[in-house]
């Protein structure tokens, strides 16, 4: 299940894998739980369209909630149906068949993003994220405003990580975690295919409504095209 966003620039691609809180009707997680950061990703999916409006670039956005699936995982993850997350149990998962989730929601989107890629060929993959200022169950206060991450190659990451914190913005470096330990989806589409990238993440209090989402849109959009420069990298004419 994909949300696929038009864009008249196929040099660059847009990628939201935690966009969405929506749960099938034939599983029970309960409601409560996906206004919370463990069943989406606050703020990203508005941030995600806004940039592709805002790059004229295609995007593509996951359409189930995390606690369904988690579509930044491999496969074979042991967390890719989470039965406890950030301390709070998901019951329903517990028998859940893998096997058919895969099918219904992992692939299709895997998918879509790799037929994109193919077809595209963009020079710059953008995934974007938010973050929790704190975890409930544990952990110290996140003093980000935001971060970068990375995988093996951090030619772009390091140009955007520059450019954040030269406008004063609070940045990590592979922070809130490392996208050497958790990067999935660009390992596999990006990195994997030798293109360059990064993923994103905002803390998700900052984009929480309409305001905060503009003001990101702005300040990452002009992130990336710091970036392409940087990298010297092919932006396609206006049509």
């Amino acid at each position: 299940m994909t949300d696929h966003l038009p864009g008249r620039d196929p040099s660059l691609l847009l990628l939201c894998d935690h966009a969405s809180a929506y749960v099938p009707p034939d599983m029970a997680i309960a409601p409560e739980l996906l206004t919370l950061h463990i069943g989406v990703d606050i703020g990203a999916g508005p941030l995600t369209r806004a940039l592709s409006a805002s790059l004229d670039a295609p995007a593509i956005l996951g359409t189930v909630s995390r606690l369904v699936i988690d579509l930044h995982r491999q496969s074979d993850h042991p967390g890719l149906i989470p039965t406890v997350s950030d301390g709070h149990a998901i019951p329903a998962n517990i028998d859940a068949d893998r096997i058919d989730r895969i099918a219904r929601f992992h692939a299709p989107y895997h998918r879509a993003i790799r037929e994109q890629v193919r077809r595209d060929r963009p020079c710059l993959i953008v995934a974007i994220h938010s973050f929790n200022p704190q975890l409930e169950t544990a952990g110290a206060p996140r003093p980000w405003h935001a971060g970068i991450l990375y995988g093996r190659d951090d030619r772009a990451a390091r140009i955007a990580i520059d450019f954040l914190r030269a406008q004063g913005i609070r940045t990590g470096d592979q922070e809130p975690y490392s996208g050497r330990l958790l990067n999935a989806t660009l390992d596999r589409h990006a990195d994997g295919q030798g293109i360059h990238s990064l993923s994103v993440e905002i803390r998700n209090d900052l984009i929480a409504d309409p305001v905060g989402v503009a003001s990101w849109c702005s300040i990452l959009t002009d992130m990336v095209a710091a970036v392409r420069n940087g990298l010297a990298l092919n932006v396609a004419p206006a049509q």
